[in-house]
């Protein structure tokens, strides 16, 4: 989890999503790291990642938190030109949490592309008609439950560009967590994982 300063504001918006997804495609040039999910919440990013050693994990966690924060501030500099914005957007680092098994694998999984509903953010007038979360990878996942296995494009929002995900190389993200059951788009995510 990444969590933004307060005076950055809501990054559920447009510009900032699009602020994410440019950091996104930065990281995709890497071969030793791999952003496989990731959600934006109201003042914080859950991402999901692999990656081929704890140098690496390091490595692409700081590439991906600077290209982001650039994107991000331009992004919010366009917002208010009079006022740019500059300096830190994560000044946390990073909190991993290392996955070992195929129930944990998907109750990250879950967790993650389903973390707007635990912040009720599926309430509002706009997302309530929504099956999955516009602002995080779930319209990329090809595994729903409600899918029957069937891969199934969904229908999308005007002038939407997903976010650039990389497929998973581990047994764990890519097949392992299905042994633990289907993933549904209504499920809440509990706080534990």
């Amino acid at each position: 989890m990444l969590r933004a300063i307060r005076a950055v504001g809501n990054l559920r918006r447009r510009c900032v999503y699009h602020a994410i997804r440019k950091a996104t495609r930065t990281t995709a040039r890497r071969e030793d790291f791999r952003i496989v999910h990731l959600s934006i919440q109201h003042d914080h990013v859950h991402l999901l990642v692999e990656a081929n050693d704890k140098a690496a994990l390091a490595s692409g966690m700081q590439g991906f938190q600077i290209s982001a924060a650039r994107h991000l501030n331009v992004a919010l500099s366009k917002e208010h030109p009079d006022q740019p914005r500059r300096g830190a957007v994560f000044p946390d680092r990073y909190h991993p949490v290392v996955i070992t098994s195929p129930t944990q694998a998907r109750h990250a999984l879950s967790y993650v592309i389903n973390n707007w509903r635990k912040h009720q953010e599926d309430r509002s007038a706009i997302t309530r008609t929504w099956d999955v979360d516009w602002f995080s990878s779930g319209p990329l996942f090809r595994d729903w439950q409600e899918h029957g296995g069937k891969a199934v494009l969904l229908e999308h929002p005007p002038r939407y560009d997903p976010l650039l995900m990389q497929p998973p190389k581990t047994w764990l993200l890519s097949a392992g967590w299905k042994t633990s059951g289907p993933i549904s788009y209504r499920a809440v995510p509990s706080a534990r994982r």
